[in-house]
Order: C-alpha cells, then structure tokens, then sequence
C-alpha cells in the first residue's frame, strides 16, 4: 500500500513538472558581465579575509560585488542591468560559492531580475542554475553558461548565455 502510495506522489510530481515545462516560456538572454578588480571605481570588495592573509583572496575571504552586465564586449557597450550578491572563496582548490542576482535595469527586462546560485572554478566555462526571479522571470528555471573572456589584473569579462524558463507575464 505505502509503495502504491509513493508510486502515485511520485508521478504526481513528474507530471506537475512537466505541465510546468510546457506552459513556460523559454528565453535566451546573451550578454557580457564586466568586473573591475582594482582602483577607484572597483565592483568588487573583499569584506572578510582569512586573519592569516590579507593580501589576497583565499579559502575564507567573503566579496559583494556590483558588477555590470552590458550588451557587448566593449566597455563602452550599453549597460543593461547589474550583477550584485555574494562570492565566497569556500574550496581549498580555489573554487568560489556565488549568491548573485541579475538586476535587469534596461530594455525589454528593465525591472525583473534573476537569481543565480553556483560553484565557480575560475578560468573554465561556469555552468549555474536560475533558481528563480521577479517581475518577467517569475518562477524562473534553468542555467546559465558564462565563458571567461578577458582576465587580467585589473578586470575579469565573461561572457554568458542563460537559459530561463518563466511563466509569461502579460502584466507586471
């Protein structure tokens, strides 16, 4: 009986699932997230740093970060949104836990934003699951692929490529 049970729960849950896949909207969003590692107009501080090293960011250190997301590559390119949330430096390999939403400020999105939640090796290609949003992106689901581009002392460019699927608001 209790098999029966679980079994019918179980496909409960597959079938919501599914109908959620197949009443959602898919949208691919393309753009490029600007970092700027140093000077007077750093989007990223370290907040907390391990007490036995305070030149650079190790296993311990805690960021916020305000970076932008922007169209193109160019620093020039136009801003779309902000990049804000949390980095922690949590693997002893180097590897980085991000917090982070995309605040989208322009354009067709101005006004929603994305949640973004991962483990991030730097220099590969970072895959992170959507695990949510507002405003367009209520409900959101999916993941975001974002591709080192520009790395040097001074700045960090990376190119992403998300996937979301959402419910479709006709009106905010």
């Amino acid at each position: 009986m209790a098999s029966s049970l679980s079994q019918t729960v179980f496909f409960s849950i597959l079938l919501l699932l599914s109908l959620h896949q197949a009443c959602a909207k898919k949208t691919h969003l393309h753009f490029y997230f600007h970092e700027i590692l140093s000077g007077p107009n750093a989007t990223v501080m370290t907040v907390v740093n391990p007490s036995n090293n305070t030149n650079s960011f190790t296993f311990g250190a805690i960021a916020v970060i305000d970076d932008m997301l922007q169209e193109g590559l160019d620093d020039n390119s136009t801003l779309i949104g902000r990049a804000q949330g949390l980095v922690g430096a949590v693997g002893r390999d180097g590897s980085l836990e991000t917090m982070l939403n995309f605040v989208f400020t322009e354009g067709k999105y101005n006004g929603s934003t994305l949640a973004i939640y991962g483990r991030v090796v730097l220099g590969v290609t970072i895959e992170r699951p959507v695990i949510g949003g507002t405003g367009m992106f209520r409900m959101a689901t999916g993941y975001s692929l974002a591709k080192p581009v520009v790395a040097s002392a001074t700045k960090l460019v990376y190119e992403f490529d998300v996937y979301v699927w959402h419910k479709e608001m006709k009106d905010n």
